[in-house]
């Protein structure tokens, strides 16, 4: 395995890989995305514990949906099993999954924890869904933002971290903690592509949030707002499994085999 550093104009290719790709196989794409967040929704209700596990099970449904998007890419039609294809390889290769899941998660629960002693709690409640969603009273609370500012700052070297190392655990058999290692060095190695790539999301996903809003203020009454913003929901979905669709393109724009070839995984 060997480190690709990558021209800025690489992060558009990702962005463009990941939604050609996408349009290949719409509903099996979208229908995975749907059970990954439902699986984690699900096992997220279990009491005292299940927060947690959601948590660690989150790399290792990263890894499925990329190994869809790489079926997809490849001309085959991912089936739902692909989702669990991190457990698929034996008690050794989960256990090292399971522990970058346990790592991630140690991390999101420190990043909360810092949080929390800004506001009290009122983004973590949120964040495990315990506590509602965003409201003008929250907003307006000075405590709260500040917390929210802070749990973004403190989860962006989470993010580095765990950009590829789910996935280099997966495909190349890297130790979970080199893993962590080498996607931070990965990601700051091609920092001027993943500007260009976190850019490019960010104005595709405010441009199409934008207009979608428009349609609806201009087709809807005011009494209909709550049903046409919940009618959003299925369009947000769309765009979260297209950029998770880009995530296999951005590992393999940044790594490549050196001599020994990328382990194969089948789509299930």
């Amino acid at each position: 395995m060997k480190l690709n550093v990558v021209p800025a104009a690489a992060g558009a290719q990702w962005v463009r890989a990941g939604i050609r790709t996408f349009f290949r196989r719409p509903i099996a794409l979208t229908g995975l995305f749907f059970m990954f967040m439902a699986a984690l929704s699900l096992v997220a209700i279990v009491p005292v514990i299940g927060g947690i596990v959601a948590l660690v099970l989150v790399p290792a449904f990263t890894v499925g949906l990329m190994d869809a998007t790489r079926a997809a890419d490849a001309g085959r039609f991912p089936l739902p099993g692909i989702l669990f294809v991190a457990f698929h390889k034996g008690k050794a290769h989960a256990r090292a999954m399971l522990w970058v899941g346990a790592f991630y998660a140690l991390a999101v629960l420190c990043v909360v924890g810092v949080s929390a002693l800004i506001d009290g709690g009122q983004f973590a409640q949120m964040y495990v869904g315990g506590g509602g969603g965003l409201s003008a009273e929250r907003m307006e609370d000075p405590r709260f933002l500040t917390a929210l500012w802070v749990a973004t700052l403190l989860y962006l070297p989470v993010s580095l971290a765990f950009w590829y190392a789910p996935a280099l655990v997966h495909w190349y058999g890297v130790t979970p903690a080199k893993s962590l290692f080498f996607s931070v060095v990965a990601v700051l190695r091609n920092a001027r592509a993943f500007l260009v790539y976190g850019l490019l999301w960010t104005a595709l996903s405010l441009g199409v949030g934008l207009l979608m809003m428009l349609v609806l203020l201009m087709t809807t009454s005011s009494s209909d707002i709550g049903l046409a913003t919940m009618a959003m929901f299925p369009l947000s979905v769309v765009l979260a499994a297209m950029f998770f669709s880009s995530l296999w393109f951005t590992f393999m724009g940044s790594f490549q085999p050196d001599d020994e070839p990328l382990i194969d995984t089948a789509a299930t």
